[in-house]
């Protein structure tokens, strides 16, 4: 085996570790690829023999690559973006997924989560990734934020605030989750706007990103919500039912086209979340079972 082609592969060791943190960070599938592939680059022409710990450095060169991206988007932004979904990472409803997309999901990281990520600074979004999420100390976090650690401490506190209630709660029943989510449908199909508020939480939210040329919503409260739903009564539209970001879902398909992917988040029996990604450019470049 020569020199190159072990570097490689003790890299593809580490590399659907390096694209479930560039993932979380970034909450897009083809940027987490090119962080992950700049990370590559980084290390071949890097002379790692002195390294101890390679999962630890490969993970700082990871992060302060998405860090740059996640500055230059702030720098790119003069005014506030419509809501943005994450690139969701689509499943069949019953199976497994291939052990890199388990790996990236791990800990069920919804779209809902991540949309409260795209809220927090750079700095503070990778000091919550890092430690909340993989466990790094801030000793380690704080040369690729360029903080102190007690100002990394913070940054992660900051965040947690944020985040707090949103993480996906321990005990998770998917069965229960999936019957939810089918109660939903059938209410719409129906035009049961009292079947459909039962099912939905007072604090509701639905969030749907259309792109940029058509915009993108944002609904609150169980009314609101269930009145957009009625258009599930169109005969139109099929419903496929999958499992995004480890979370109850639907491909919706019109005219045998996929026409937008909704992933559900259910606390208490109750439907809390609606995160639909309804963007046609982004949604042919997904892979959906």
């Amino acid at each position: 085996m020569d020199e190159k082609e072990a570097l490689t592969r003790e890299f593809e060791e580490h590399r659907p570790h390096l694209r479930a943190v560039a993932y979380r960070m970034l909450g897009s599938s083809a940027e987490a690829d090119d962080a992950v592939q700049e990370t590559w680059v980084r290390y071949a022409r890097t002379d790692t023999s002195d390294v101890e710990n390679l999962a630890g450095w490969l993970t700082t060169v990871v992060s302060r690559v998405c860090l740059n991206v996640l500055r230059a988007r702030t720098t790119r932004r003069e005014e506030p973006l419509d809501p943005h979904v994450p690139d969701p990472v689509v499943a069949p409803a019953a199976g497994g997924l291939d052990p890199e997309q388990e790996i990236v999901l791990a800990d069920s990281v919804g779209l809902a989560l991540l949309v409260i990520l795209e809220s927090l600074g750079p700095a503070e979004r990778v000091a919550f990734v890092l430690h909340d999420m993989f466990s790094v100390p801030f000793d380690a976090i704080a040369p690729v934020v360029d903080r102190t650690p007690e100002a990394t401490r913070q940054l992660a506190s900051r965040a947690r605030r944020r985040v707090e209630g949103r993480a996906p709660s321990p005990g998770r029943d998917p069965a229960r989750e999936r019957e939810v989510v089918d109660a939903f449908f059938a209410a719409a199909r129906d035009g049961d706007l009292g079947a459909l508020v039962a099912v939905l939480d007072p604090d509701v939210v639905l969030r749907s990103d259309r792109g940029v040329l058509a915009g993108s919503v944002v609904l609150r409260g169980p009314d609101a919500v269930a009145r957009q739903a009625a258009m599930f009564a169109a005969t139109d539209r099929v419903l496929r039912p999958v499992r995004v970001n480890g979370a109850p879902g639907v491909v919706v398909l019109v005219g045998g086209r996929s026409v937008s992917v909704m992933e559900f988040t259910v606390a208490e029996g109750r439907i809390v979340a609606i995160d639909a990604l309804a963007d046609p450019e982004r949604i042919g470049r997904l892979a959906l079972p």
